[in-house]
């Protein structure tokens, strides 16, 4: 785009200085950009006129201009020769320069062009046009300052100057600094009262800044007509959506759907239903949001932002494979593609393809330094494989009179992303206030952690309980194994088996019972916020009882943020032998209750969860 402006700013120049009667019909082709025709134009003139340097020079241009720049350069340079250190040749041979985007060249010579002729508008447009290209934006600011302080009102160079305030101001966004660039933003406005590229470049300064009342206020100003109403309204959406108010995006998605109707086919028209189509995802309306996609392939089969909607409503219904293969295909068709590149890498980290969802991060961040969301995912893949500290404390009683208080530390180091190591310590104290009954134990345990495949992880834990209790003690070891599987998409199931010391209270940790516990656990999620939680469990103890458990939880998720779960629970335990006066063993317990949990953040970093639960046994 901006090598277009270079192009028309200097061939304006050079028309009007090479302002001759036969040549005007050309001139006029080369001035609304038909090089086709300039080009057939100057040649038949110059078989009659050879040597017409103006001709010449028109005829370079439209050469160049119309996809042949080597031969455009070509012909300015043996005119150069011809005619040494002239101005107009130098100028055009220069901007032939651009049109192959030999930038660095180009600059060199425009650097000795405005050495010798500092008060050229053309030279200090041209050289100021090509640092833009260079994307050295401020030293290009400088120049084209200079070159409209000689024609104040050249429109060229006005817009010339706007595109590089928008790409300085993109620059600074990139460097974070958001608030220089927004300030930049609104200078153009002077010269562009309420532009609309400007306002579109505002708006998405804000979204980046994290003011979404701002950026919606941007989308507003430019909805001036009903086709920029329609990309206002799209950008409305996602701020709604980036502020947590999805009912509201889908709303105005939905508008803007329904007003781009009249520009079918047309890129506005896309980006409504692309919008609508993502409104209905975030709202978890999948079936409504397949259909829409389905028609989009019915008219647009191989479009990218077709691929990029598939992929979005894998990621979000857990079909994580497909969205991978979506992501793949897009960057099959655009290596550098922003939604393609750092998609694959969220969609590689869902499926626990940790190392290479890190490659997906750094290439994105290869193809678009400092990018925001890249920087932040990049950060959570940091954090999954950080060190971590974990402290955990309490005090629990019952009504048979024993209380106790319990402290724990466990450390965990990520060695790959494969495998990682745990070391931890338990601390219990536990008292009968009736008959006076202590004991203390501690437990001491390391493990390890493995990846075996993406979606199956093997956990192991081996360690000791110490128990003391009245002038007695014991050491037990004890282990755990656990393997965790995704066999289908939003499938979770575990496979265990823990061996343990009851240490539930004093009465029990003086009676050395070993409890060998073998389960499994259940998750079955769905795309219609139903989800149900199963654990089995058979347990063998050393004192010669054993226990049965089935836990079941269907449950329901009414709300995301924050986020509000309801749901039934069932309980069934039992056991072989029955020992009412040393533990809770009926022959047959069932419980049922209803509960609700809540979990959201109080601002900052601040977390809480809340629970609340009724039923009879």
């Amino acid at each position: 785009m901006k090598t277009k402006l270079i192009v028309i700013a200097l061939c304006l120049a050079g028309l009007f200085a090479f302002g001759q009667g036969p040549m005007d019909p050309g001139f006029r082709m080369l001035e609304t950009g038909d090089f086709e025709s300039a080009e057939i134009f100057f040649d038949s003139y110059l078989e009659k006129e050879p040597k017409n340097k103006t001709a010449l020079i028109c005829y370079g241009r439209a050469v160049g201009l119309n996809g042949k720049p080597q031969n455009a350069s070509t012909l300015f340079e043996s005119l150069l020769e011809e005619y040494p250190r002239d101005l107009e040749i130098q100028l055009n041979l220069y901007e032939s320069y651009l049109w192959k985007e030999e930038f660095e060249k180009a600059k060199g010579h425009y650097q000795e062009l405005v050495a010798e002729n500092p008060n050229n508008f053309s030279a200090l447009l041209g050289f100021a046009n090509t640092l833009s290209n260079l994307k050295q934006f401020e030293e290009a600011l400088n120049y084209i300052n200079k070159a409209l302080q000689l024609q104040p009102e050249n429109s060229s160079a006005r817009t010339s100057r706007k595109y590089m305030k928008l790409g300085l101001a993109n620059q600074l966004a990139t460097e974070k600094k958001y608030q220089e660039g927004i300030s930049l933003l609104k200078e153009i406005f002077t010269d562009y009262p309420e532009d609309r590229e400007v306002l579109l470049s505002l708006a998405n300064l804000n979204i980046q800044a994290g003011a979404l009342e701002e950026a919606k206020k941007s989308y507003q100003r430019m909805a001036r007509s009903t086709r920029d109403s329609v990309i206002a309204l799209a950008g409305i959406a996602l701020v709604e959506h980036l502020d947590e108010e999805d009912k509201a995006a889908l709303e105005t998605a939905l508008r803007a759907k329904d007003m781009a109707a009249a520009f079918g086919g047309e890129p506005e028209f896309q980006q409504a239903w692309e919008r609508y189509v993502q409104a209905l995802i975030w709202n978890r309306q999948f079936k409504m949001a397949n259909n829409e996609i389905d028609r989009i392939a019915a008219v647009h089969p191989n479009a990218n932002w077709l691929l990029a909607l598939k992929a979005t409503l894998g990621m979000y219904t857990g079909d994580f494979d497909k969205s991978l293969s979506s992501y793949t295909r897009i960057l099959e068709k655009d290596s550098r593609s922003f939604d393609g590149n750092l998609g694959k890498a969220n969609a590689l980290f869902a499926k626990g393809e940790y190392k290479k969802a890190y490659q997906a991060a750094y290439r994105t961040l290869e193809v678009f330094p400092n990018q925001k969301d890249a920087e932040a995912f990049l950060e959570k893949l940091n954090r999954k494989f950080r060190p971590v500290v974990t402290q955990k404390g309490g005090h629990s009683f019952d009504n048979g009179n024993n209380s106790a208080f319990f402290q724990g530390t466990s450390i965990t180091i990520p060695v790959s992303t494969r495998l990682s190591g745990t070391v931890s310590h338990q601390y219990r104290t536990t008292e009968n206030t009736v008959n006076g009954d202590e004991a203390i134990s501690n437990l001491f345990f390391g493990g390890l952690d493995y990846q075996i495949l993406p979606g199956m992880l093997l956990k192991t834990n081996l360690g000791i309980n110490q128990s003391r209790f009245a002038e007695t003690s014991y050491t037990l070891p004890i282990t755990e194994v656990k393997l965790q599987l995704k066999p289908m998409k939003l499938q979770n199931l575990e496979l265990g088996y823990r061996r343990e010391v009851q240490n539930f209270n004093a009465e029990l940790i003086s009676r050395e019972i070993v409890m060998n516990h073998y389960g499994l656990n259940y998750n079955l999620g769905t795309n219609i916020n139903l989800g149900w939680f199963t654990q089995l469990m058979h347990t063998a103890q050393t004192d010669g009882n054993n226990r049965n458990l089935l836990f079941s939880s269907l449950y329901y998720s009414v709300f995301k943020k924050p986020a509000l779960k309801l749901g039934l629970n069932y309980q069934y335990l039992s056991f072989s032998e029955q020992l009412p006066e040393i533990y809770f063993s009926p022959e047959s317990f069932h419980a049922y209750e209803l509960f609700a949990d809540s979990r959201g953040t109080l601002g900052g970093k601040l977390q809480y969860v809340l629970g609340a639960a009724s039923g009879f046994q």
